[in-house]
């Protein structure tokens, strides 16, 4: 079990900017100790890397700023790996990356389903808001542009389908999801890029942490699409999703750290608007 310090980070870009090859890189981190796991997370090694060089896709716990490896949801894939169960209907997977774990499904959701999910929340939308991990409250961020409400769980029978639905495709419990989120992107409107999970080192986690335990996946789901821009854009691994109405992203986070290469946003709406709904999972039965 090895640290993650700014030291060890910055030790791998020196090696970068010193035009060090990668599986050299690997070799020095396994030379010193390094799980073989925990090292591929640190230098967020390709799929293809892992299988030249016999990678095991688990990790051991990292130590160090208080980093733990948790059970994520792991959709189960039919023999093709191309759909997936969803328990009403067969969602087609069209597009899959490890590293992170990261998939992108088509037609999710029906035009009917996203028309009832706007507008259902189009009364209650108003500023959203976004974690304050000092307090464990809420807060205005600049970052954050967007409108948004929660249902709570269950609320009406749209609502209960649509979790019913996440729960069966991504294998994990109907109650250890937060309540589903709407959210309104007009023209301008984005989410600079960001993590989902509450950082640990915060002071406000901890009271945080009590509903349920760590956020441990994402699900968007998009409702809307605007006639320009809006896309989700990972950018520690240079993928970018089309915010296309009824198709969705899923991505899993088993370390509350950046080193899961989590790291997504919003981008501008540049005509039109976006609409999305989104359901965070807790490794636990969030209350």
């Amino acid at each position: 079990m090895q640290p993650v310090t700014p030291e060890v980070l910055a030790w791998l870009d020196a090696q970068v900017a010193r035009g060090c090859s990668r599986p050299s890189m690997f070799k020095s981190m396994l030379d010193a100790g390094w799980h073989a796991g925990n090292a591929a997370l640190v230098m967020k090694l390709t799929p293809q890397e892992r299988l030249e060089w016999n990678v095991p896709l688990i990790a051991a716990p990292l130590q160090g700023s208080d980093v733990l490896t948790l059970a994520v949801p792991t959709p189960k894939l039919d023999a093709r790996g191309t759909m997936i169960d969803a328990g009403d209907k067969w969602v087609e997977v069209i597009s899959h990356r490890h590293a992170p774990e990261l998939m992108v499904f088509a037609n999710l959701l029906s035009p009917a389903e996203c028309d009832a999910l706007m507008e259902a929340a189009r009364p209650r939308l108003s500023r959203s808001l976004t974690v304050d991990v000092a307090t464990g409250g809420e807060e205005l961020h600049p970052d954050r542009t967007s409108q948004g409400m929660f249902f709570s769980r269950s609320e009406n029978a749209v609502v209960q389908r649509v979790e019913a639905r996440i729960a069966k495709l991504l294998n994990w419990p109907v109650v250890n999801g937060e309540g589903l989120q709407v959210l309104r992107y007009p023209p301008g409107a984005q989410y600079r890029p960001h993590y989902d999970y509450f950082d640990p080192s915060q002071p406000g986690t901890a009271t945080i942490l009590e509903r349920g335990g760590q956020r441990v996946a994402t699900l968007i789901m998009y409702l809307f699409e605007p006639e320009a821009g809006g896309g989700t854009v990972f950018p520690d691994v240079d993928v970018l999703v089309a915010p296309k109405r009824g198709n969705a992203v899923f991505f899993s986070y088993a370390q509350a750290h950046p080193i899961s290469a989590t790291l997504h946003g919003g981008e501008p709406v540049q005509a039109g608007e976006k609409w999305i709904a989104t359901k965070w999972l807790r490794e636990r039965e969030f209350v």
